[in-house]
C-alpha cells in the first residue's frame, strides 16, 4: 500500500546554535530567532489558531511556502519572530493573509509544491524578522553544504507538534540515490526537488512549506520547501523538498504581478 504523506502538520528535528558538524542525532531545539525569516502559517480553529505549516518571508509582504498547505485548511494568519507558539514573547508580528498564490501546476503526483503569500501589511524588519535569501535561478544543491531543516513539526512520528521552533542537520541526498529509494513505492523524484536526510533527522508533519536552509560560503540561503516524505519505513528514506532556485522566475512573476504574461511562470 502506498503510503506517501505531505508533511502539512510538519516540524523540524533541532540544534542550540547551527554547528559546522557531520550529524545531529533527532535534533534539537534552535536559538531563539536564529532563523529570522521563519514563518508559522496558522488557521482559526473555533477561538484560537492553530499551526498549520511553516513559511519563509523573502518580502516584506510576501511569504514563500508549500502548495499543500493549503489543501485542505484556510491559513488566515502569518506569525513571524515566534519561537514558543505557546508563549507571548513580545517578538512576534501578526499578519493577516491577504492574498495566496497557488503555483499553477502543483498537483501531487507532478509536483511543483510552492506557493506564495501576500500579506495585509508589511513585516518590520529587525533583530528577530529578516527576509530570507534565495538562490539563483536553477542553482543545483551541492553534498558540500551544511544544511537545515527548521519547523514546529512533530519530534517523532505519532507525537505532538513541537511547541518550540527546531532544527537538524539533513545532508543532501543525491537525486538519483533519492528517486530509487522512493521507486519501489511508485512515488516520482523530480528534478525540481531536493532530497536531504534519511537517517535519524528528517522532517514530520507540520514542518511543510519551511526551509532548508544551507550555508553557502558565510551565509544561509533558503535552497528548498518541505514537500513530502514516506510514511512506510520513513526514517530510512530522504525527505523531499521543493527546489526553491527552480522556481525563481515564477516567484518573481507573482511579485510583480505579470502572472498573465509571463510564461516563465509556469515553469513547466
Amino acid at each position: 500500500m502506498l503510503r506517501i504523506f505531505y508533511l502539512t502538520t510538519f516540524a523540524a528535528l533541532v540544534t542550540a546554535e547551527p554547528q559546522l558538524q557531520s550529524r545531529v542525532v533527532g535534533g534539537e531545539v534552535a536559538k531563539p530567532n536564529f532563523w529570522p525569516w521563519q514563518a508559522s502559517l496558522q488557521a482559526l480553529e473555533g477561538s484560537h489558531y492553530r499551526h498549520i505549516c511553516g513559511g519563509v518571508l523573502i518580502k516584506k509582504q510576501w511569504v514563500l511556502t508549500a502548495a499543500h498547505c493549503f489543501d485542505n485548511d484556510n491559513v488566515s494568519l502569518v506569525v513571524l519572530g515566534d519561537h514558543d507558539l505557546t508563549k507571548i514573547e513580545g517578538r512576534e508580528q501578526l499578519h493577516k493573509v491577504k492574498r495566496t498564490y497557488i503555483h499553477p501546476a502543483w498537483d501531487k503526483n507532478q509536483g511543483n509544491d510552492i506557493a506564495l503569500i501576500l500579506l495585509s501589511t508589511e513585516a518590520t524588519l529587525n533583530s528577530y524578522v529578516k527576509v530570507a535569501t534565495l538562490p539563483p535561478s536553477d542553482q543545483m544543491p551541492s553534498a558540500k553544504w551544511t544544511c537545515y531543516i527548521t519547523g514546529w513539526g512533530r519530534t517523532q512520528t505519532f507525537g505532538p507538534l513541537s511547541d518550540v521552533l527546531k532544527q537538524a542537520i539533513l545532508p543532501i541526498v543525491d537525486t538519483p540515490l533519492c528517486r530509487s529509494s522512493y521507486q519501489p513505492e511508485g512515488i516520482s523524484v523530480k528534478d525540481n526537488m531536493i532530497c536531504a536526510g534519511g537517517g535519524v533527522n528528517y522532517g514530520c508533519i507540520g514542518d511543510s512549506g519551511g526551509p532548508l536552509n544551507c550555508l553557502v560560503g558565510t551565509n544561509y540561503v533558503v535552497h528548498g520547501l518541505t514537500s513530502f516524505g514516506s510514511f512506510a519505513s520513513y526514517i530510512k528514506k530522504p525527505t523531499v523538498f521543493t527546489r526553491v532556485s527552480a522556481f525563481i522566475p515564477w516567484v518573481q512573476c507573482v511579485i510583480k504581478g505579470k502572472r498573465q504574461l509571463c510564461f516563465e511562470c509556469l515553469n513547466l
